[in-house]
Parts: structure tokens; C-alpha cells; sequence
């Protein structure tokens, strides 16, 4: 090889070596091509073929990815292979072709075609490489960006005005287990990838959206383009399968639309307010979109003092159950009770609405309900070791429990410390616990059933899927929610009453105990009567009563009705 033309070379080489080992710069991939094909022609090469395969499995099915390199057209055979495998077991190859029209490669010759080789190889390794790192480290196993490709977004646009005129959104599609449920893991799936599509769609290369996880998502887009994004979250169809079938979506969302000049300190600090709002729109019933404001702030400053103080209130007993009765409108007898918290703190009485959706945000409301349930356990072993007549009460469980799987164990040995026959207790469990899996609350109904617990299902009629909650989920009981209770002087022919007629007539024939909580008015008492609903609990009988107050109507039997 003349002087000359290695000189050539090695420039050509020394270019090729500064473009390839600058990791931090975007490749020039059209000067690495130019500069390896006058190499492959300075070495008579008819053909220069780079193989990429993410696992050895890849390689030996020969799936990867293939780059030509350089190509005259004219059919060679292979004179050099380089083979290159990574940490990540990843595998890059490269081989090139020479025709038996051209002279062979000398010794020296092929050493420099295999040190522009080893630097191409070494290249495409390395660079696939941090691709896949990329993917693993910002991308979930779905291919759906996540949390860290959002820090990372925050973090690029933090400065000064760099967030002028965006909001950002943190939502959660409500009810999705029903999807799953109705159309399996791979229709579930489909929905969220044609959902993500679409909001990414409407945020634009100007924003961005991420997962969370499961049907939790985060997002920035322009103000402009908000209500557009809201409109959507609040109700959409996305395909669900290949055959087109479709599903309905709505979602419960926080918004934080970010003021001109905002400065972002730390990526949590967004987030942290609209997850927030996120919250207030999934607990507090103010709708399922709320805006992050000052006055939430306040809110949130609340639920903080709640929380710090609640484990001390609940080891100094200031929780109190208070009996609600259940009455048989047919004779009047008391025929059970549903046990309700109060607290009293400070002297005052801190209402429910207050503390029990900030308790739900943590597992702090599984404490309450087992704090709950033992004392509940305790006044009906006094009230059956007193010779009174016990009730079978009704204590409420959060669905926070149905992710315990030790969850029938602890319950039975709080209700088996007392001695307590287990007739005497109902498990009542809010429709809302439809979006966990059915099968959890199945397990656990079925489980608590077994041991002659009975189960009940309360605010029937307010969930998303009510009939599907009753056909998969073998209850003892439904609680009829007092929105289906006609106001008095309502029409028969409401929708209102129509629907109570139905609701308590299928549960009559479905052999499920029915009982209508509310019932407030001599006329909806008849109307119960009429619809042969037989058990009632509301204010036309009593309001939630102390211990002692229910006691003397343990005594007393029996209601006028």
C-alpha cells in the first residue's frame, strides 16, 4: 500500500474514529456512510453488511436488524467476520464481501479492514446499546413512556417561562378492572395503547404524556389545546379489538394549568399538586375533574394534620361507634344495625366527610376499620353476655383491604377474641370497590361466607357496574342507595320509581335480603311496603345513636311502624 494512499487511510480512519466514539453527540450518519464506503472502495470491497440482534436467540433465528453499510451491486463472497456481544447479551456483527474479480486482501490490508470493522462494530454496540438502556430506563414493559421520562421533561424545561401557557394533567381511567374483566388482559391493553395514542395525539410535539403505571397517566400540553384533552378524559370510545368492538372510558383527573414565569424547583413539585387535585377528584364527589388551586392547598394542609394526628387519636379511643337500627317495616322489630364512626377530638366532633377520604388515601383507614370492627365485637359480646337481644350489626371495610391477602385471617381473629358467633356480624363493603379485581372481592366475600359471615353491598345502584358487581360477587345483602327512593309525591311512572321497583324486585328474586337506607317519610315507608322491600334504616325510625342510646332500643324490641 503506497505512502499516499495509507496516508489516505488514515485520515479517513481518524475521521471515522472522532464521529463514532463522541457518545454525546448525534451521529452524522450520512459522513460515517460516505467515509466507510471510500474505505470499502480503497479495499476493492463489494459489500459491507452489519447484523444487530438483541439476544443470542435473535441471532440464531436471524431476527435482527440488518444495515448495509456499502454495496456495488456486484455478488462477492464473505472474507472477514467481527463479532461483538455486549453486557446486555446483545450481538453485532459485521462482514464484508469481495468479488474474485479484484486481488485478494493482503496481510496488511486486512488488518486495516478489520480495525475500521472492530470501530463500526464497537460503534453500533455501543450505540444500540444506550438505545436500549433509553428504552429500559424511560419506557415501561408496554412501550408507554414513564414517570422518569417525565422528571426528565421537567427537569429539560425548569427554567424561567419555559411552562408559560401549559397545564399539566394526572388522571386515572375510572373503573378499567371492568374492561379487563369484560374483554380480558390483551383487549384491556389494546384500549389503553389507542387511548395513550389519542392523548398524545391532542398534546402534540409541544407537551407530553407518560404512564404511571396500570391506567394511571400524567400530562402537559398547552392550555389551549386543555379543553380539548378534558373533553375527551371525561368521556371517550377507543377500539378494544381487531373486530372493532368498542368500550366507553372516563377518567378521574387533576389539572394544575401553570402560571406565566413559573419556575419549576424540583420535578415533585408539579406533580405533587396535581396529584393532589387528582385525589380531591377521586374522594371528595366534587366532581372527576378538579383544578389545583390555593384553596386546595389548604385542604391538603388539613388532610396532613389529620393524618399526623390520627394514630394518636386512635390509641386514645377517641374514635366512637354510634348504631344506626335496621328495622322489619313489616313488624317493626329491630332486625339489625349499622355500626358508623364518630370522632370526637378536642372536645368537638370532627364530621366523617372530613376525615374518613383523607384516611382512604392511605392504609390508615384499614386501622380505623379494624379499630372499628374489634369494639363493635366487644359491645355485642356485653350485650349477649348482659342476656340482651343481639342484632347482627354492620361494619364497613374500605376496598384499601382487598389488596391484604391475610385479610379473612385478621378479621375472624378479631371477631373469635370476643367470642363472638359469627351470625352476629355483617361485612359491608361500598359498590366502589369495583375498580379492584372482581376476584379479590370475590375470594374475600366467598371466604367471609364460609365462615357464616354475611356480606352486603352498599350504595347498590352508585357504581359503575352494578348488575355485573351482583353476578359475579355471591352477596347476602343489597343496600339500595336512597337516590333510587322516590321523593314523596314522585310519579310512579319517575324514572326514579320505576327503577326502585326493579331494583328490589330483582333482588327479591335473585333471593338476596334487600334493605333501603334513607327512608325518612311515612309515604316512603309505604312505598317499600308496596315494592316488597321489608327492611328499612333511616331518620323516620332513628338517627345513628351512642352505645348506650341503642341499648335502650335493644330493650325497647320493637319500632312503631
Amino acid at each position: 500500500m503506497d505512502s499516499e494512499r495509507e496516508l489516505r487511510f488514515y485520515k479517513l480512519y481518524e475521521q471515522l474514529a472522532s464521529l463514532t466514539q463522541n457518545s454525546n453527540d448525534k451521529p452524522d450518519i450520512p459522513r460515517i456512510e460516505k467515509i466507510l464506503n471510500e474505505i470499502a472502495a480503497m479495499f476493492r470491497l463489494s459489500k459491507g453488511v452489519t447484523n444487530y440482534y438483541r439476544s443470542p436467540v435473535e441471532e440464531m433465528r436471524g431476527d435482527g436488524e440488518t444495515m448495509i453499510s456499502y454495496d456495488t451491486g456486484e455478488e462477492g463472497a464473505p472474507v472477514h467476520t467481527v463479532r461483538c456481544v455486549n453486557k446486555l447479551m446483545s450481538i453485532t456483527t459485521m462482514t464484508v464481501y469481495m468479488t474474485d474479480k479484484v486481488e485478494p486482501l493482503t496481510e496488511e490490508e486486512m488488518f486495516k479492514v478489520d480495525l475500521v470493522m472492530r470501530t463500526v462494530v464497537i460503534y453500533v454496540c455501543r450505540n444500540r446499546l444506550q438505545i436500549m438502556a433509553e428504552k429500559l430506563a424511560f419506557y415501561d414493559d408496554m412501550g408507554f413512556k414513564n414517570i422518569r421520562t417525565f422528571f426528565r421533561y421537567l427537569t429539560w424545561n425548569g427554567h424561567q417561562g419555559d411552562f408559560n401557557g401549559k397545564a399539566a394533567v394526572n388522571y386515572n381511567l375510572r373503573h378499567f378492572a371492568v374492561v379487563n374483566e369484560n374483554y380480558g388482559r390483551a383487549g384491556g391493553d389494546t384500549a389503553l395503547f389507542n387511548h395513550y395514542k389519542f392523548v398524545e395525539k391532542i398534546v402534540g410535539d409541544s407537551g407530553i404524556v407518560v404512564r404511571l403505571g396500570g391506567d394511571a397517566f400524567v400530562c402537559i400540553c398547552d392550555q389551549n389545546d386543555l379543553p380539548d384533552l378534558l373533553d375527551y378524559l371525561n368521556e371517550s370510545i377507543v377500539v378494544v379489538d381487531k373486530e372493532g368492538r368498542t368500550v366507553r372510558l372516563s377518567c378521574c383527573a387533576g389539572v394544575f394549568c401553570i402560571p406565566d414565569g413559573y419556575t419549576v424547583s424540583v420535578p415533585n413539585d408539579i406533580m405533587g399538586k396535581i396529584m393532589h387535585a387528582y385525589q380531591v377528584a377521586r374522594n371528595s364527589g366534587q366532581g372527576n375533574i378538579v383544578f389545583f388551586s390555593d384553596m386546595l392547598m389548604s385542604d391538603k394542609e388539613r388532610s396532613r394534620r389529620i393524618q399526623s394526628i390520627f394514630p394518636e387519636a386512635l390509641l386514645n379511643n377517641e374514635f366512637v361507634v354510634f348504631y344506626q337500627p335496621k328495622i322489619n317495616i313489616d313488624t317493626g322489630e329491630i332486625r339489625g344495625a349499622e355500626a358508623l364512626c364518630r370522632w370526637f377530638h378536642e372536645g368537638k366532633i370532627v364530621p366523617p366527610m372530613e376525615f374518613i377520604p383523607v384516611l382512604e388515601e392511605t392504609n390508615e383507614i384499614c386501622k380505623l376499620d379494624y379499630y372499628m370492627l374489634d369494639k363493635v365485637c366487644g359491645h355485642i359480646r356485653k350485650w349477649l353476655d348482659e342476656g340482651r337481644q343481639a342484632v347482627r350489626v354492620s361494619v364497613n371495610l374500605s376496598r384499601r383491604h382487598m389488596i391484604n391477602p391475610e385479610l379473612l385471617k385478621e378479621l375472624i381473629e378479631i371477631i373469635d377474641r370476643h367470642n363472638v358467633p359469627h351470625e352476629y356480624i355483617e361485612i359491608e363493603l361500598t359498590e366502589t370497590t369495583t375498580d379492584v379485581e372482581f376476584k379479590d372481592l370475590k375470594r374475600v366475600v366467598v371466604g367471609l361466607q364460609e365462615q357464616n359471615i354475611c356480606t352486603s353491598v352498599d350504595d347498590f345502584g352508585m357504581g359503575y357496574s352494578s348488575l355485573n358487581l351482583i353476578r359475579v360477587v355471591p352477596w347476602n345483602v343489597i343496600k339500595v342507595d336512597k337516590i333510587f327512593l322516590p321523593l314523596d309525591g314522585e310519579s310512579q311512572d319517575s324514572t326514579r320509581s320505576v327503577m326502585f321497583k326493579y331494583v328490589v324486585a330483582m333482588a327479591n328474586e335473585l333471593g338476596l335480603e334487600c334493605i333501603v337506607e334513607g327512608v325518612e317519610t311515612p309515604a316512603q315507608l309505604e312505598l317499600l311496603r308496596q315494592n316488597g322491600c321489608h327492611m328499612a334504616q333511616g331518620y323516620l325510625f332513628d338517627k345513628p345513636l351512642p352505645q348506650l342510646e341503642f341499648e335502650k332500643r335493644l330493650d325497647m324490641g320493637k319500632y312503631t311502624v
